[in-house]
């Protein structure tokens, strides 16, 4: 495990909240999702110097998103709504085939992501009053705790190491925090993000999509210095991407797949005779082998 660091003593303290009206406009509670359309996660893997046919591992109407690997690839955490109106969150396993809730809770719970160390998993979770905090649980589904007291509202957050967390925090604009679970202090370090944050294959940094004056860009955030680079203007209608281990950039657009090459996207597999539509979110596979795509519902 990479030791423990963090080069941001010396920035603007987090916000503490939001106005109401912001966390009702952006929360990511069940009624707002119940209005969108439904979606479904599909598993591809690498056949060769293409992909396979996508398997539909959730496979029944309604919001199945955000889905995760496991640090050993052998199974996938994902939020899940379903007949109680609560999202909560499953485990699909890879070589059964078979999916297995692991929240059941009053609360709502999103964006499920193996800590490291492997024995727990953070969640946004969306509490009884509506605020938005991190929280874990064991990998059971069990032992709820608070991970952050003081930051709110979040709305989607990445690891860098085990003591620090890069988090988007819901305001007017939404903001890139990252912050200490030592201290439980949060440095604001841009304005204006998007959705979708990682952590950098084999770099400590983090990255993030940006919106400037020029557009939107997919930037790194080099943790020990503070530096910010620009890497790639995301496909448009998209701002869903994710790293491989080898540190290329992917993207969907519509039912088609994009890696970044060294000066544009280039496609490198086509869904649309599969059936697939709106490919959004996306999540690799510790080895590379595998990408799990959250695309329009299927059924």
């Amino acid at each position: 495990m990479q030791a423990s660091r963090c080069a941001f003593r010396g920035l603007k303290p987090a916000l503490g909240g939001a106005s109401a009206a912001v966390i009702l406009a952006l929360s990511l509670a069940p009624a707002a999702l119940a209005a969108q359309p439904g979606s479904d996660i599909y598993l591809v893997t690498r056949s060769g110097a293409g992909w396979s046919a996508p398997l539909n591992v959730t496979a029944r109407p309604g919001y199945d998103n955000q889905p995760s690997f496991t640090p050993d690839g052998r199974s996938i955490l994902f939020t899940s709504v379903r007949e109680d109106g609560q999202a909560d969150v499953y485990r699909y396993d890879l070589a059964e085939r078979r999916t297995v809730r692991l929240t059941s809770t009053p609360e709502s719970e999103y964006s499920p992501t193996v800590m490291p160390g492997g024995a727990t998993f953070s969640v946004v979770r969306v509490e009884r009053d509506s605020t938005q905090r991190l929280w874990r649980f064991d990998l059971d589904g069990t032992t709820p705790a608070l991970v952050l007291e003081r930051v709110q509202p979040v709305g989607y957050h990445a690891w860098v190491d085990e003591h620090n967390v890069a988090l988007f925090v819901l305001g007017e604009p939404a903001t890139l925090q990252v912050a200490s679970t030592r201290s439980g202090r949060a440095d604001t370090i841009a304005g204006d993000i998007g959705r979708s944050i990682h952590p950098v294959p084999g770099r400590y940094a983090v990255s993030f999509v940006h919106r400037i004056e020029d557009g939107a860009w997919i930037s790194v955030l080099d943790l020990d210095t503070g530096r910010v680079t620009r890497v790639a203007q995301p496909l448009e209608g998209n701002e869903f991407y994710a790293w491989t281990p080898d540190g290329d950039l992917v993207m969907g657009q519509g039912a088609k797949l994009y890696r970044h090459a060294p000066a544009a996207w280039e496609e490198i597999a086509d869904f649309g005779p599969e059936g697939l539509e709106g490919i959004s979110r996306l999540a690799v596979s510790p080895d590379g082998s595998m990408l799990a795509l959250v695309a329009e519902d299927g059924m």
